[in-house]
Parts: C-alpha cells; structure tokens; sequence
C-alpha cells in the first residue's frame, strides 16, 4: 500500500518473456496487487509473470486496447496504475505519480514522457509520430496534451466505469485520455516520467499504428 490505498499495476504483453521479467523484479514492494494480460503469447510470457507472483489473466483477442479491456477490470486496487512489459515505463515512478494524484486532487494522471529524458529511448520517426498525434489531439478536442500516446496511466479505480473504452487497438492509448479529459467529473493531469530503451523486440508497426491512431482521433470527434 501507498498513502493508505491498494495499488494495482496492470501490464497488458505479447511475447514478452524477457522484458516481463524484469519489470516484476523491479516491482515497487508497496504494490499489491499485479495483472498480467496474457495477449495470446507464443512464448513464456505468462509462466514467467506466474513464476514471479503476478496474477495472469488471458485474452485471446489480439491487441493492445484488447489487452487491457480484459486486464483492467480485473484490478482490485483503489488506484490502478500502468505499465508496458518491455521496460520503458519507470515503476520506481509509482508512489510519485500517487501522490501527485493525491495532492492535486486528481482522479486521472497520465505520465507524460517528453522531454526525455533517455534521447535514446524513441526513434526520431516515432517523437516525430507522437508530435504529430499530440498536435492533432489538441486540434481536435482543443485540450492540450503534453504526451497523447503515453501508456503509463495512474487513476482512481471508482473512475473506471465512466471511460468509454472501445478500441481494440494501439488507439485506446488515447481513447482512455480523451474520454478522461471530456468527462466533467474526472479531474484529469499530467506529469512527467523518465522514460527507457525497450527490452526485447518491438511490437509497434509505426505508419500503420500511426495512422489508424490518427483516424481514430478524426472519427472519436466527429462520429462519436
């Protein structure tokens, strides 16, 4: 526990044996509670998180936003908080991001990964895909947004049933932000983390991504 409050950390992987494993050992020991998503894995992934004491839960259907449909209802936690399984995102930043939800009076963080710290954590082409979202986030929802992609989140776990999650997708990464942002009764910020090189291969297929993000982004505004 944190500040008197059960945190959950939900990790949605594919294929992540190597990386998974040293996230779990570099768990915070005020966590108590940690849901891997088991996104149809080849490999090792769930036995190794198994094997280091987290709960797994399956899902069958492919995909980042199918990830954690399945895995955030899952965490029982009063905050739940987010990470990758390839150890980018820093879980040493966990109590910090707490209480800066606590003493801001937040209901929503979401950790914002620029400016970098690590210039050798991103691509040029993938800060240059993440401008390009974030500008266009800004334009059309008229929020700004430090880091519109990140997938380090921090929030209350009562918030939960008032996002509309829909996507499947690498989109939900913004989808879960923007529905945070339009909802009037979640108090929504951001702060920033230092953000690391991956471990294992990557996942990401940039253009493709890139721009079923950005169509995501144009039909949230207009048609929903």
């Amino acid at each position: 526990m944190h500040r008197g409050l059960k945190i959950s950390v939900v990790i949605p992987c594919y294929n992540e044996e190597q990386g998974i494993r040293q996230v779990l050992e570099r768990m915070p020991p005020y966590v108590d509670e940690v849901v891997v998503v088991d996104n149809a894995s080849s490999d090792g992934t769930a036995e190794v998180a198994r094997s280091l004491g987290a709960r797994v839960v399956y899902q069958g259907v492919r995909g980042y936003g199918a990830a954690y449909k399945a895995g955030l209802p899952a965490a029982t936690g009063d905050i739940i908080a987010t990470l990758d399984g390839d150890g980018t995102y820093p879980s040493d930043a966990i109590a910090a991001l707490v209480d800066h939800l606590e003493d801001n009076g937040l209901d929503f963080l979401s950790a914002s990964r620029f400016p970098l710290s690590d210039a050798g954590a991103m691509t040029f082409t993938n800060r240059i895909g993440n401008w390009v979202l974030t500008a266009a986030t800004l334009l059309l929802f008229f929020r700004p947004i430090r880091d519109s992609q990140s997938g380090m989140w921090v929030f209350r776990r009562t918030v939960l049933p008032r996002l509309r999650l829909t996507s499947d997708g690498m989109p939900l990464s913004e989808e879960i932000k923007i529905s945070a942002i339009r909802n009037p009764s979640v108090r929504f910020g951001e702060a920033h983390i230092a953000y690391r090189p991956r471990v294992g291969d990557v996942k990401l297929r940039k253009w493709r991504d890139g721009f079923r993000n950005l169509w995501f982004l144009v039909q949230m505004r207009f048609t929903r």
